[in-house]
């Protein structure tokens, strides 16, 4: 693959501790991941992007980091993470690390200095710490919400309160600050001289604060801590340090902005190289809805020069299968946030046929483990094995994303699955119920959704390289593109679609030569 390798790669995401145990603890590590990178290589992507392994408290999933130069012992060592990183490059896999710089631990030193000191003193000036309101400032600095629910601020014994847009335990840092801005830039050259071809930037549209810090009630404008301006210098800075190497590091971002113009501000040639368009994966299982977002994000990346990216799902948000499942359709964080039934073959077919979509798009594809398997969401998990902020945050209404970060199945008809060793029970307990979606038992059915992913991402990488177009004759309820000279078609109507063509690769059974309802197909 060429120099700019990120702009057509298939980038699978790895949340390590559900991915692979490799010494028998029940939860995922490095060594779990060396051993399957032969699974990742004959899946057939150009890189791994891991989400955070770095030494925490786990109040976030390791997205309270307290020090971002070593690796956590659940995981392993900084030793296994060099090794990955170069036994990955040896399969061909480019290695792409979490970077979170919105907010560390409340284990950090820095914190924890801050803590020690006095108000008004250097080590809070790294954070924002403040007076109360109020007759004896008992009342929270100002009137925002925390990104997980509640107040984002909490007080210490002295009575001033510091602010955490996430959960108490991840202070936000004060990016005004020269130190933030210098030790983020060395975190970056520690990762990129180890090989890691590039980082994932967690929440990068939050890192800037208004200074004053004042309330959102007032409607100010611009926003007091979203998409500020301020936050293009800090990009532009980093993108010269991935420049400065021999072989260019990237930078990803994850960035929820709705304007398109000043989402794509990000991605001018001096800054991000690619953002996660969660527009796409917002968007219902509706032919008109999915097109409008299509054209929508081509059409902000364009004047930029900056590739689209594509991702049915993530570790924040219900799986496809689930999601796709539904009467209604919606993004959702979590599987219970609607109350409707959920089918899951239909929601098979639709995320079988939404696979082919976004492998046929052009850009980047983001695959995240387990999709590729067709797991649905577990909506049924203990509520005393639940582990995610933003349940107990809710007072416990909200369940969470636990159920989409619920281990891997490899092998074997019972829990573990090979996940871990038998008679280990896994950190999320896994359903007794799916012994015929792992790994083992996809392997070598040609039917499976395994066997569609790799399929589906060999000929994208040798069939899907031409340019894009609509065709405009398509029935109402259909999405037909073209790449070069091969035609997808993803039929959304309630009716079956004759089909022309030789097929390349279909997501379901086709009837009488033609495309059923909520099925795509791949022709030449």
């Amino acid at each position: 693959m060429s120099e700019q390798w990120w702009r057509n790669a298939a980038i699978y995401q790895v949340y390590p501790r559900s991915f692979a145990d490799g010494n028998g603890d029940g939860t995922g590590d490095l060594a779990g991941v060396r051993a399957k990178l032969p699974y990742l290589a004959e899946l057939g992507v150009d890189a791994v992007w891991f989400n955070p392994w770095y030494p925490s408290p786990m109040a976030d999933g390791g997205y309270d980091v307290a020090d971002y130069r070593d690796v956590d012992p659940l995981f392993g060592t900084l030793p296994d993470a060099e090794k990955l990183i170069a036994e990955a490059a040896g399969h061909g896999i480019r290695t792409i690390v979490d970077v979170v710089p919105n907010h560390v631990s409340d284990r950090h030193p820095w914190f924890r200095a801050a803590l020690a000191a006095a108000p008004g003193s250097p080590e809070r000036e790294l954070f924002h710490f403040r007076e109360g309101r109020g007759e004896s400032g008992e009342l929270p600095p100002n009137d925002w919400r925390s990104e997980f629910g509640g107040c984002p601020w909490t007080r210490v014994e002295d009575g001033q309160w510091y602010l955490h847009l996430f959960a108490a335990a991840q202070p936000d840092l004060n990016w005004d600050h020269p130190l933030v801005r210098t030790e983020h830039e060395e975190i970056l050259r520690f990762w990129f001289d180890r090989g890691a071809a590039g980082v994932r930037i967690d929440s990068a549209g939050l890192l800037a604060k208004d200074p004053a810090l004042p309330d959102l009630a007032d409607g100010t404008d611009p926003h007091p801590y979203l998409d500020r301006d301020d936050l293009h210098a800090i990009y532009r800075s980093w993108r010269a340090i991935a420049d400065s190497y021999a072989q260019p590091r990237v930078l990803i971002g994850e960035i929820w902005v709705p304007d398109a113009e000043r989402f794509a501000r990000y991605l001018r040639p001096d800054e991000m190289h690619t953002a996660f368009n969660f527009d796409f994966l917002a968007r219902p299982w509706d032919a008109a809805e999915l097109r409008a977002s299509i054209d929508t994000t081509l059409a902000a990346h364009a004047p930029v020069d900056a590739p689209a990216t594509w991702v049915l799902a993530n570790h924040d948000v219900t799986r496809t299968v689930t999601r796709y499942g539904r009467a209604d359709t919606r993004f959702a964080f979590t599987a219970k946030t609607f109350d409707t039934p959920t089918d899951l073959d239909l929601g098979r077919r639709r995320a079988r046929a939404a696979a082919l979509l976004t492998m046929a798009l052009p850009g980047a594809l983001y695959l995240y483990q387990g999709e590729e398997l067709g797991l649905p969401e577990v909506e049924d998990l203990p509520l005393d094995t639940l582990q995610d902020p933003m349940h107990f945050r809710s007072g416990g209404t909200d369940p969470g994303r636990d159920g989409c970060r619920v281990p891997l199945p490899w092998s074997g008809d019972h829990p573990p699955y090979g996940f871990t060793r038998d008679g280990a029970a896994p950190w999320l307990p896994q359903p007794a119920d799916w012994a015929p979606l792992t790994v083992e038992a996809q392997q070598h059915d040609p039917a499976s959704m395994l066997t569609l992913y790799r399929t589906g991402l060999r000929l994208r990488r040798t069939e899907l390289r031409g340019p894009f177009g609509w065709d405009t004759d398509a029935p109402e309820g259909v999405l037909a593109l073209r790449r070069g000279d091969v035609r997808c078609l993803v039929n959304l109507s309630a009716a079956p679609l004759p089909l022309d063509g030789e097929v390349l690769l279909a997501s379901g059974e086709l009837t009488d030569g033609r495309l059923p309802t909520d099925t795509a197909v791949w022709l030449r």
